[in-house]
């Protein structure tokens, strides 16, 4: 029973870490144009 004292809260910071990755990933623009990286790999300089 004791263990739960530790993997609640462990799994609160958790969610809010990747919460927080997920809302900076998608501030800096991460998703805005998948298409144009796989067009960028084809199409050298």
């Amino acid at each position: 029973m004791d263990i739960l004292f530790v993997l609640v809260p462990l799994s609160v910071v958790l969610a809010l870490a990747i919460l927080v990755a997920l809302a900076w990933a998608v501030w800096r623009g991460q998703f805005e144009s998948v298409d144009a990286e796989g067009e960028r790999i084809l199409h050298p300089d």
